[in-house]
């Protein structure tokens, strides 16, 4: 249906605006039974296409912006709900969503005049009091949040999670009769609900009610045996109780499901330690800092394990890591002091002491109340650490530590492919790259081709059809065939032969043969970055961007070897096609990829722009831009660019984007 109103587009003008609007209603429909599915991608999809026919309906906007928030592109979803506001500004959906999107950003006040200004259109709408009932409690302001929520219970009496939300806010204000009262309430609303049982449990663990408290996170666990959450809130309690086998259980039990979980392997092995497994402690703790190079208690506790085992060196090390990335860390201080004494470093130990001495009493002169200051030396930084947030997001709210443990792959090099087929048009409304000497080149091959960063799998009978084409002569062209036939077989070594002989060729002619060199040296130089991955893949070498910037720091995980490769043969092929051809957006991209893969990160970002700004709607240099920008720390354009090129299809991004752009009060 698509492809016959396209044509009708393009081929009857006068009736433009009645096959327009039928697609409309086609795509809205599509669009909104996408997003009642959960397809999110796909629903982008589809207001994608409604948003170029028509740039004044704000619920296109509005509905994109909801398909990108629940993908967890906050920064483009609220970019949509702009547009939406813009476009009507008494849309009370807009302002509400934007506030939501707004408070996960943790910007508080903004979020809470688009709710008010929602409220004003709609003051009718109880929802609105619930969303800014949550924005006042994620602003600490409890008692308006109780406010709220008392305003929505009262038409919405039978809504547990208003109970919920209500009792946390109790909570926070000291009054844990109240807050056990509303969790009462909520079970009793929905005793099938883990949540309820979780949210109690843990105030009766901080009542040291023990009893209850597990049996409220053994009924969580009956009713949903995936609940990580409630696995490690038992463990904790086990802890406090020293059944420590039950609390390793119960460790592992999560770590079976979030084998990532860096909250949970830190706890496992501060247990190991006290249970005297010092090798499987130090495992646990490696892990720990393999995801988060900057995580201080890790270093601080892993140098007690060190000195337990006699290693005073590697002990040492951890403590100089705490201390730099923590200079207020007395007891870390006190510590090294205590080490550097061990090894007959007298003088320097000596000056450790005085050191933590002097942050002590800086410490209680300034009468500082935080007790998880790192200068106090009466605190236990071996014991368990909970977590108040979201469990899922594995995550400290003092950013101790963090799940970074992630490699993101670049979207590979384009090349010309053998696709089997000779004529593979189709019509999209989308705006596709086209070129007429990409055209026309692949209207002169005997076998179908095509530019893409993907392989293509043919079917025996297209792989006998490309083996004869290969072989059926001796042009540039045929040459050029014979070595995409070769490279699709593997044969990198052969491959590579024709394409310089295909190259040699060209350039032996005048005209637009001439010009399609400088494909030939596009692929030529993809094939020799292949040949680099494959060399570096047997060597365990694989090259990735890796963005927690591969923070090993001791001696115990040097052996990870990361060396660097040469990409200065396939540089310059892409470079000679350049210079042939300069307006290819393909050339640029993969230069912007080989720069990478150099670490020449600047010059790979102004690739990346230059493939930008010749083909704007080319989505994988968005995202590899993105990646580039996140790793160089310029997080909020990069995010930006992994927005934009989940806008233009690139689903890969919105993984992306909810590991990295996620703020970390979302």
């Amino acid at each position: 249906m698509k492809f016959v109103v396209v044509i009708f587009l393009l081929l009857t003008a006068g009736v433009v605006k009645v096959n327009a609007q039928y697609d409309k209603d086609v795509f809205f429909m599509r669009g909104r039974q996408a997003l009642a599915d959960g397809r999110y991608a796909l629903a982008i999809e589809n207001f994608n296409v409604l948003t170029q026919l028509d740039t004044t309906d704000y619920w296109n906007y509005f509905f994109r912006g909801i398909a990108k928030y629940n993908l967890g592109d906050l920064r483009g979803a609220k970019r949509d709900f702009d547009r939406s506001v813009r476009l009507n500004p008494v849309f009370t959906s807009g302002y509400h969503y934007r506030g939501i999107t707004e408070s996960r950003f943790g910007n508080y006040d903004e979020a809470l005049t688009d709710l008010q200004k929602a409220i004003e259109l709609r003051p009718g709408y109880v929802g609105l009091y619930f969303s800014r009932g949550v924005t006042y409690f994620l602003s600490q302001q409890f008692e308006k949040a109780v406010g709220d929520f008392d305003l929505y219970i009262r038409k919405e009496p039978k809504d547990p999670s208003a109970y919920l939300n209500r009792g946390a806010s109790y909570l926070f204000l000291g009054d844990t009769l109240k807050a056990v009262n509303d969790y009462n309430k909520a079970i009793k609303l929905d005793r099938f609900d883990p949540e309820g049982y979780v949210r109690r449990g843990r105030l009766y663990a901080s009542r040291k009610d023990y009893a209850n408290a597990v049996a409220d996170m053994d009924r969580a666990i009956e009713l949903d045996t995936t609940n990580t959450f409630a696995y490690f809130n038992r463990a904790i309690m086990y802890y406090e109780q020293e059944k420590y086998q039950e609390a390793m259980d119960d460790l592992n039990e999560v770590l079976e499901d979030e084998p990532g979980n860096a909250l949970t392997l830190y706890n496992r092995g501060l247990i190991n330690a006290q249970l005297g497994a010092y090798e499987d402690a130090l495992d646990d703790m490696d892990r720990v800092l393999n995801i988060n190079p900057e995580n201080v208690l890790a270093y601080f506790n892993r140098a007690s394990i060190f000195i337990e085992l006699g290693q005073y060196r590697n002990a040492l090390e951890d403590y100089d890591k705490a201390i730099e990335l923590y200079p207020d860390f007395a007891k870390a201080y006190m510590n090294r002091s205590y080490v550097k004494g061990l090894l007959g470093d007298r003088k320097s130990a000596k000056k450790d002491y005085d050191t933590a001495q002097q942050k002590v009493r800086e410490y209680r002169a300034k009468n500082i109340t935080d007790a998880g200051s790192f200068a106090d030396t009466t605190k236990k930084y071996s014991t368990l650490l909970t977590l108040d947030a979201d469990f899922a997001k594995k995550d400290f709210n003092d950013e101790l530590l963090q799940n970074r443990d992630i490699d993101v792959r670049l979207r590979p090099l384009y090349r010309f492919v053998l696709t089997g087929v000779k004529d593979n048009t189709s019509y999209a409304l989308a705006q596709g790259y086209e070129n007429p000497l990409i055209s026309r080149l692949k209207a002169t091959l005997p076998v179908g081709a095509d530019v893409r960063n993907e392989n293509v799998s043919l079917d025996p009978k297209a792989l006998a059809q490309a083996e004869t084409a290969a072989w059926s002569g001796s042009s540039a062209t045929d040459l050029f065939v014979r070595a995409m036939y070769e490279s699709n077989q593997k044969q990198f070594n052969s491959a590579l032969n024709y394409y310089g002989k295909a190259i040699d060729a060209a350039e032996e002619v005048e005209g637009i043969e001439e010009l399609y060199s400088a494909f030939y040296y596009i692929n030529r130089g993809v094939l020799r970055a292949e040949m680099i991955e494959f060399i570096s893949s047997i060597e365990s070498n694989v090259q990735v961007l890796s963005m927690d910037d591969t923070g090993n720091t001791r001696a115990r995980v040097k052996d990870q070897v990361n060396r660097q490769y040469d990409y200065t043969d396939a540089i310059e092929d892409m470079k000679k096609a350049a210079e042939i051809v300069p307006d290819l957006p393909y050339v640029y991209f993969n230069l912007g990829n080989l720069y990478c893969l150099s670490a020449e990160h600047i010059n790979s970002i102004d690739n990346y722009t230059k493939a930008i700004s010749i083909y704007p709607h080319m989505g994988d240099a968005y995202f590899n831009r993105g990646l580039v920008l996140i790793y160089l720390k310029d997080k909020e354009k990069g995010c930006i660019d992994l927005s934009r090129a989940g806008e233009l299809g690139v689903q890969d991004a919105y993984g992306v984007i909810k590991k990295y752009c996620e703020d970390k009060n979302d």
